[in-house]
Formats: structure tokens, sequence, C-alpha cells
């Protein structure tokens, strides 16, 4: 468990808005540092360590969109994305940049703080359940390796980046090959539960997961779609 509380970079140019969701993430136990907008996000994320950044994407100087795509190139942080857009392309460009999660505003607090613990559970903020050991051993499966102690994963030889959220999938299909998985199943696998969010963002992080670990994409050897209920993992060694 980390040693000290865990750091969030929060981005919005409304005060309001810095106001009414430092005060109960503060309440929770967390340190939050609050900016008005992109390029000021950017400068603290690169002179200070954070555990999760809350991007709102409309922000002056540098939208949040661009913040994430710069964040990503150098960091795995967990994002999460705050849109005011109901457009299902904003939400699905926010996760083709490399965002772990958005939240359409208008949105509960409740909602809010569930996403935000979810997010730092992902980041390993939480110990591991007891009697989980099992579950820190390598796995090596054809030409696919993945570590989960070192949250690494390799293929052919090359080491492979992935996000937070791509690794938990890629980890809890590969842990129980052959199983079919939901899509409701794996958003209540990965971030405790499937409310308020679209099953479909499983389906842009399985693509991006084809495109950084199969030859072809197009034809897995690794990730499979079940049409109609899911997707698993190659039950062959």
């Amino acid at each position: 468990m980390a040693d000290h509380a865990p750091r969030i970079l929060l981005a919005d140019d409304e005060h309001a808005i810095q106001t009414l969701l430092t005060y109960p993430l503060r309440k929770d136990g967390y340190e939050v540092v609050p900016v008005s907008d992109g390029r000021e996000a950017l400068a603290r994320f690169g002179e200070e360590a954070f555990d999760l950044v809350v991007l709102d994407v409309m922000m002056p100087r540098m939208d949040g969109l661009e913040v994430c795509r710069r964040l990503r190139a150098r960091s795995a942080v967990p994002i999460i994305m705050l849109t005011a857009k109901a457009e299902e392309i904003d939400k699905v460009l926010g996760l083709e940049l490399g965002a772990d999660d958005y939240i359409t505003k208008p949105f509960s607090l409740r909602e809010f703080r569930s996403r935000v613990k979810a997010a730092l559970r992902r980041a390993r903020m939480s110990p591991a359940p007891e009697g989980d050991d099992d579950h820190d051993k390598p796995l090596v499966v054809h030409e696919l390796e993945i570590d989960p102690a070192k949250r690494s994963v390799r293929v052919r030889g090359e080491t492979v980046q992935l996000t937070f959220v791509e690794f938990e999938i890629l980890d809890a299909l590969a842990r129980d090959p052959g199983r079919v998985f939901t899509r409701d199943v794996l958003l209540t696998r990965i971030w405790g539960d499937s409310a308020y969010r679209d099953p479909r963002t499983i389906d842009v992080h399985i693509r991006h997961l084809r495109e950084k670990l199969e030859l072809d994409a197009k034809e897995p050897e690794y990730l499979f779609t079940v049409r109609g209920v899911g997707y698993r993992f190659r039950d062959e060694r």
C-alpha cells in the first residue's frame, strides 16, 4: 500500500467545480492540487508526482484532450476526463487518446467519488486481497508474457506499454483462458461496478490491446470476440 495519501491533479477552469470536487476528495483523505488550465496542468505534473489526473475537456490555453495525449505519451498515470458534451465521439476520442475513464456533466458527487476510488484501486493504491498471492505470478501464454507484480507485458520478446485499464482487462482475461466475459462483467471487474458506464468503453480498450499485441488485429491470436456476448482469451497455450 502507498505510504502517502493519494495525490490527485484536478484541472478545471471553473472555480465552482474545483471547489465542489476538491472538498469531498480531501474529506476522503486525498491530497488535491487544483489547476485552472491545460498548460498549468502539464507544468505541475512535470514538477510533482501524482497518482491520478482529472481533466476537464474544455479548458483555456490547452484543452483536456491535448493534455491527456501529452501525459499519456510519457506516463501511465490514471486519467479521468470530465466533459459537458454528451456526443459519443467526444467520449470515444478521450479513450482513443489514452484516458482510463470519463464522466459526462452533470454528474453526482457519489458517481465522481466512485470513479476516483476505482481509478486509484487500479493504480494499486490499495493492498491486494489476502490469499491472492498467485495473482502476482508471471503468466506466459504462447509468445505473450504478463508480469502482474511489475505490471509489465512482453510479446514476441518486445516490451509493450499498456495503460492501467488495458493491463487490467488483459490480466483478467488471461487469468481465466477460454471463459467468455461480457462487457458488464469486465466493467465490474475493472471499475468495481458497471454503473454510469457505456459497455462500448470495453470495445475501445480491446481494440487498443489488439493493436499492441496482435500481429494482425483482424485475425487475433489472443483476444477473441464472442459475437453478441463479449470477449475471451485463447484457451490453448
